[in-house]
């Protein structure tokens, strides 16, 4: 038998949160109707497997193939297009959200009311961005300028400059503020100080979660193509309409190689940056 000594002071406390989590858990599984059975009951595994039986060997006939490169360049244009601009509008936005980068709380050790009034302003506008799905943004912007590319490039935009404002701003509260603060104390502007005391702690981070965000951008574009945003999305919607499994599994395929691509961006980087 253990001694008091050698047990575990916080094995009460986390077994009770343990407990608590599977309590809180049980209602949203109910409220999902998760049934994991259904997934070995003979007639869905059947159905899976001759579907999934179609994908091989993957299409690779030359004008399918030329369909496919033309609808993957489209798809990274339209993430591409739409992170920049979510990036023009997500950085002047985080810098307004972010209550670290306030002068006033430097010089008087608290923030000024006219400032807090600006940041909160800031942070409801990126939550209204950010928390309407990219999607819905989509389906709003094709009855707007109609299909293609336009609708999925806006809604990007949008919904991206949303998070990005967010994240960006805690990044830059999170960055050890004490350069920051003496350049300003030493009489710098507020750009210069924010450039050089801020921005070189965070170049890494941000660098890290904009290409994290490339990348679900262009998730996104596919998602977004099945209501007529174009890319690859698109296509793939045709194709499983069709039930061409082959053209599918090219498709992902594809897809695979361009989040591989992300990441290895992602890795260059920030070995460059650090």
């Amino acid at each position: 038998m253990l001694s008091s000594e050698k047990r575990d002071p916080a094995a009460g406390p986390r077994l009770l949160l343990s407990v608590l989590a599977i309590i809180l858990l049980w209602p949203g599984i109910q409220l999902s109707e998760l049934n994991v059975s259904v997934l070995v009951h003979p007639d869905s595994t059947q159905s899976m497997g001759s579907f999934l039986e179609s994908f091989w060997p993957p299409a690779r006939d030359k004008d399918f193939l030329t369909l496919l490169l033309a609808a993957t360049l489209q798809t990274l244009a339209i993430a591409t297009a739409g992170m920049s601009l979510a990036l023009l509008l997500a950085m002047p936005a985080s810098l307004l959200a972010s209550r670290a980068l306030s002068f006033s709380k430097v010089d008087q050790g608290r923030p000024g009311t006219l400032g807090e009034c600006v940041r909160w302003l800031a942070r409801i506008v990126l939550i209204l961005l950010r928390s309407v799905p990219e999607i819905v943004w989509a389906l709003l912007f094709v009855r707007a300028v109609g299909l293609g590319p336009t609708a999925g490039v806006m809604a990007i935009a949008i919904t991206y400059a949303g998070m990005l404002g967010k994240v960006y701003a805690e990044i830059f509260e999170s960055v050890d503020q004490r350069p920051r603060q003496a350049l300003a104390q030493a009489g710098a502007g507020r750009l210069a100080a924010f450039c050089y005391g801020v921005l070189p702690g965070a170049i890494a981070e941000l660098t890290s979660y904009t290409v994290y965000r490339w990348e679900c951008a262009v998730r996104a574009s596919v998602v977004m193509g099945f209501v007529g945003a174009g890319g690859l999305g698109q296509q793939l919607d045709l194709s499983m309409r069709m039930f061409a499994g082959a053209e599918v599994a090219s498709m992902l395929l594809t897809f695979l190689l361009l989040v591989l691509l992300a990441d290895q961006l992602s890795r260059l980087l920030r070995k460059r940056l650090a």
